[in-house]
């Protein structure tokens, strides 16, 4: 049986809520994925099956191929291929993006 991927859930904020943007695991290496493991187990706020929901405190650079508005996903845009380029352990939450500095690549 071969290694399970990890994928989590990226969000940005609006308003003063989080509103889920893409997800993924690419780009991750066996050391981040063990590190982001750790974190979630030990700041587990709710479980859903095998989700689980964490305080949000950990900041990543996500890149993406494309972006375009979509009437079916939550935050209202579609991110095409989206991979994880940067852990930013020096941000915190609060300086993470925007949905509406997402939507100016639209």
């Amino acid at each position: 049986m071969g290694e399970q991927k990890m994928e989590c859930t990226f969000a940005v904020w609006e308003d003063r809520r989080l509103a889920p943007i893409a997800k993924t695991g690419a780009g991750l290496t066996g050391k981040e994925q063990e590190e982001i493991a750790a974190f979630v187990r030990q700041h587990t706020l709710e479980r859903f099956g095998p989700v689980r929901s964490v305080k949000p405190e950990l900041v990543f650079e996500i890149a993406f191929e494309g972006i375009q508005l979509s009437t079916r996903h939550k935050s209202g845009v579609l991110l095409r291929s989206p991979v994880i380029r940067r852990w930013h352990k020096d941000k915190s939450a609060r300086m993470a993006n925007t949905l509406e500095d997402l939507k100016k690549y639209i």
